[in-house]
């Protein structure tokens, strides 16, 4: 079964993949299948009633009264048949393709079980309702299927005959028994809605109708084959005095009529409650590895600084679990091909499903991103997403002038920026979001304090290839305009007695000097270690400031830590890996609050060091970056 399901998969992505080339992401029919069956079968019951309206039930005069529906008024009668019948087969596509896709994805384990149980019962209410429709115009094509259907229902021991009787000859059906069936197809799809119904109330904010240009392309098409390919009555009207020996059947509906026919009941009937029972055991039977599942909670932190607490399910996505909770998460697709789900991990763990490359690959991942609605937790998380939050206000806006540039480093470059329409209020740790003329962003932490924000300073860290330090250090000049966004994040000095622990790796300074600088500014009496960790002594950029906030502060030490120092350095002072030089000083943590800043690896190996030493994981706090570099 999960070689099934893997190959499944495999051929999911590819034709998604090539869809995805044909109409785009945010159009493919591959991603909107469920709501695609809604909108389906809202398409078969606007036909079907504008049929039953001109449909005379009596058994004498339903075969007439279909023929004149289709040929006395073709122009809107003959096309919504046809309409009506391609509708009902490309329901049964699209349902199908729904519950395999699912089935692939395993989108059936945890809280989701309800919705496949009940979606395996709306496939056999579909079908139901289907076969029951092609009895209703009277024709050779609805004998055979009544006939075939009834002796099929006969074999059953408790039914004896009862059914059969009524086609015996060619008067043993009545207007009553008519009408019994044509009542049948008025009550089915309505116990079929309320399934429908029923089936997506577990899933957040389902989506019961596909986007316009699917819905319209999927009418137009329709109406196109209607009109090539009209569906018409075959053979005259029914005759139970003489078999059908020749009849085009409708494959989607009626594949299994041909078996019946020759008399296989009780072959057909063991294979339809072995399937359906195999379908409803799933969840129970692929059940994820490891027992059941626990809960999680799951923190999210929106681009404005809001945040929310949720908890994720089992088997939940990290999409689901927020859309549930009633917050505005972005998303379109929720199947891991349009990307606006995208989210950064900032602390905890998540299992990736699968999804489009382009969307999320495996760079992205390493860097600590995923799509809300392809992964699941693991452990309690914390997320960080552009706008979440129900009251977080959208992101502001501004536009600097650089004032002044300064080198500070061979590769690092200090920038002031005076920013139009006044000072930008933030806290002390923030970032900002430097956008550039193709609408990428790149994200810069400030450096200055809240209390001296009439200008912004900014520590630019030159990387290799990179599309805006590169800019900054070579073609930059005071007076050019920089457009940002902001104030963004959450590493941020929280309130309580512990001693402070810093840990900066390069440019990591910048945002712990502003918060050291506006804890000097509010009087802070806390304990304060800065550990600040460089490949090069010339990489400390700004150590003699550090070394004056030691001079003038009793209750705080700067620690410089170089990895990689030369010969011709004369380096005297610490060597190693900055995290390993503050465990060296301080063997348990259980005690103090921990704030590290860095790049991705550096914080990812700190902070796992620092926990297993006895830091709470509720005082340690992290800001990670990964420099963004364009490939040539």
């Amino acid at each position: 079964m999960r070689k099934i399901q893997a190959g499944l998969r495999w051929l999911f992505l590819r034709l998604e993949g090539l869809f995805d080339a044909a109409f785009g992401d945010r159009v493919n029919p591959l991603y909107h299948l469920g709501s695609l069956t809604f909108y389906l079968f809202w398409v078969v019951a606007a036909s079907g009633l504008y049929l039953y309206a001109f449909f005379e039930t009596g058994v004498d005069a339903a075969h007439d009264s279909v023929e004149a529906i289709t040929h006395g008024q073709w122009f809107a009668g003959g096309i919504l048949r046809s309409l009506h019948r391609y509708a009902s087969d490309a329901l049964v596509v699209t349902m199908l393709l729904h519950l395999l896709r699912h089935f692939a994805f395993e989108r059936f384990n945890g809280y989701r079980w309800f919705s496949w149980v009940t979606g395996v019962v709306l496939v056999w209410g579909v079908y139901a309702s289907g076969i029951n429709g092609y009895m209703l115009p009277w024709d050779r094509l609805a004998q055979f299927t009544i006939v075939t259907s009834f002796e099929w229902l006969e074999w059953l021991p408790t039914l004896q005959g009862t059914l059969m009787r009524n086609f015996i000859y060619s008067t043993s059906v009545g207007d009553r028994f008519f009408s019994l069936l044509s009542f049948l197809h008025i009550g089915l799809p309505l116990v079929v809605l309320l399934l429908m119904w029923v089936h997506v109330q577990r899933v957040p904010r389902a989506r019961t109708t596909p986007p316009k240009p699917i819905a319209i392309g999927v009418v137009a098409a329709l109406l196109l084959l209607s009109l090539a390919l009209p569906v018409l009555s075959q053979g005259g009207a029914a005759d139970l005095s003489t078999a059908v020996a020749q009849v085009r059947l409708d494959w989607f509906y009626l594949a299994l009529l041909p078996w019946m026919a020759q008399g296989a009941h009780a072959q057909v009937w063991a294979l339809t409650v072995l399937a359906t029972g195999l379908m409803v055991a799933l969840p129970w039977l692929l059940r994820p590895a490891g027992g059941k599942q626990a809960e999680h909670r799951m923190v999210v932190l929106d681009a404005g600084g809001a945040s929310a607490q949720v908890t994720v399910r089992a088997g939940e996505t990290l999409l689901d679990a927020g859309l549930r909770e009633g917050l505005a998460l972005p998303y379109e697709c929720r199947n891991g091909a349009c990307g606006l789900c995208l989210c950064t991990v900032e602390q905890g763990a998540v299992d990736h499903r699968p999804a489009q490359q382009a969307a999320l690959s495996d760079a992205m991942k390493a860097q600590g991103q995923a799509l809300m609605c392809c992964a699941t937790a693991r452990e309690d998380l914390c997320i960080q997403v552009e706008r979440a939050v129900e009251g977080a206000q959208p992101l502001g806006s501004h536009r600097g002038r650089v004032l002044q540039m300064e080198r500070l480093a061979p590769d690092v470059m200090r920038l002031w920026l005076d920013v139009e329409g006044g000072p930008v209020p933030f806290a002390a740790g923030q970032y900002i979001n430097i956008v550039l003329p193709d609408g990428g962003r790149r994200a810069f932490s400030f450096a200055n304090p809240p209390h001296r924000n009439d200008r912004l300073e900014l520590h630019v860290r030159l990387v290799p290839g990179g599309r805006f330090t590169t800019h900054v250090f070579e073609q930059m000049r005071p007076g050019d305009l920089v457009d940002f966004e902001g104030p963004l994040g959450q590493f941020q000095l929280k309130d309580g007695e512990r001693p402070l622990l810093f840990v900066a790796g390069a440019t990591g300074f910048a945002p712990v000097k502003s918060i050291v600088e506006e804890a000097f500014h509010q009087g802070l009496k806390r304990p304060m270690h800065l550990y600040w960790g460089v490949r090069r002594p010339q990489d400390l950029y700004l150590l003699e400031q550090a070394l004056q906030w030691q001079a003038g502060h009793p209750g705080f030490q700067v620690i410089p830590v170089v990895s990689e120092p030369q010969p011709g350095d004369h380096w005297s002072g610490r060597t190693g890996l900055v995290h390993e030089a503050l465990l060296a000083d301080f063997p348990d943590l259980g005690a103090h609050e921990v704030y590290v800043c860095g790049s991705v690896r550096m914080v990812d190996t700190a902070v796992q060091a620092f926990l297993s030493r006895g830091l709470d994981e509720q005082a340690c706090f992290s800001d990670a970056f990964a420099p963004a570099v364009q490939p040539a």
